[in-house]
């Protein structure tokens, strides 16, 4: 088969799992969000993901289309509240702030826009890397320190900040 033979099969494929599960998918997360306007939304985010999927493979070979589907937007929930959370933290900060030292408007949103790309980061870094640079970053642990905590050796922990730096250089692009 063509590429572009694999790639019309791979979005029929997504066409009909959208035809056939969004309204089921809409209604299970409109359960766990109480919010049909925040279901939709995660129910086109969880398609957009598939459709952008790098296993396309993978994908098409889904024997349980709720079961993947579920996982899925489960994932994108847990990101969803992590990022209400961090608004909701973000805001309580603000608000310990004195008047004269809080950020303009235009200044706050600016932040939290940055704040949560840095949270995406994070996020999609592997766990002993993002746990590396956190102990780095925010409790000022030596490389000794958290190869220790990580069972790893100190060369691993710098690997590890090389790489976190790395994407923090390329956020900031």
């Amino acid at each position: 088969m063509t590429i572009a033979g694999e790639k019309e099969a791979f979005e029929r494929r997504i066409d009909q799992l959208y035809h056939s599960h969004s309204g089921w998918l809409r209604g299970w997360l409109r359960r766990r969000l109480d919010c049909s306007h925040s279901a939709e939304d995660l129910t086109q985010d969880t398609f957009m993901r598939l459709l952008t999927a790098r296993d396309r493979d993978g994908v098409l070979a889904v024997r349980e289309p709720r079961a993947y589907l579920s996982t899925v937007a489960g994932r994108l929930l847990v990101n969803h509240y992590r990022r209400l959370s961090l608004e909701r933290t973000y805001k309580e900060t603000l608000a310990l702030l004195p008047p004269e030292q809080a950020p303009a408007p235009e200044w706050r949103l600016a932040l939290l826009e940055t704040l949560q790309e840095v949270d995406a980061l994070l996020d999609r870094l592997p766990e002993k890397v993002r746990t590396a640079f956190l102990l780095s970053q925010l409790e000022g642990l030596t490389y000794a320190a958290i190869a220790e905590h990580l069972v790893v050796s100190e060369r691993t922990v710098k690997r590890y900040m090389a790489r976190a730096l790395e994407e923090c250089i390329l956020l900031m692009d």
